[in-house]
């Protein structure tokens, strides 16, 4: 029963002391945590309203990548040329894996991650580093080959870019 006991101080303690640091950070650019995730919000909206649901397994990976533009502005993999260039990959390598046939349920599971391995490799070969384009090689690898799918790809994440870009100077990291 001591056990028990001292573990769950433990893990009160560790919660109280998670929580005063994000109150903390939170009271310091309370307005920045509200305009930019708004700012995301209306950027997504307008993404998605360029896109179909057919696109649907696609856009999962362009909220990832709302999230890090938004809310980690400063990092790397938010960078424009990031962004974009982490996107053509993972829709490279999605393309690349629909090309090869694929009937037996195992493998296409193994298909799929080929996709995510070939976008992983060859973004950090070429220093395109961009985690959620991973997501776009899984997703273009299950949804397969239509123009709609390389459009939706590829206007996200210019409008994503084009969003960072112009609000560059008011963007604050909020991680």
């Amino acid at each position: 029963m001591g056990i028990v006991r001292k573990q769950l101080k433990n893990l009160s303690y560790r919660i109280h002391r998670r929580a005063s640091r994000i109150s903390s950070s939170f009271t310091a650019l309370w307005k920045h945590y509200l305009l930019q995730s708004f700012a995301a919000t209306v950027v997504l909206f307008i993404v998605l309203l360029s896109l179909t649901l057919e696109n649907a397994v696609v856009i999962a990976s362009i909220g990832a990548t709302a999230f890090i533009v938004f809310t980690m502005p400063k990092s790397a993999t938010a960078q424009p040329r990031r962004v974009i260039g982490g996107h053509i990959i993972g829709l490279g390598a999605g393309l690349l894996c629909t090309l090869i046939p694929h009937g037996d349920t195992i493998i296409s599971l193994a298909i799929y991650s080929l996709a995510v391995g070939i976008a992983i490799f060859s973004m950090v070969a070429l220093d395109f580093e961009h985690p959620p384009a991973a997501g776009t090689a899984l997703g273009v690898a299950i949804t397969g080959f239509s123009p709609g799918v390389i459009t939706a790809v590829l206007t996200s994440s210019i409008i994503m870019s084009l969003a960072h870009h112009f609000g560059r100077r008011y963007l604050r990291d909020l991680t």
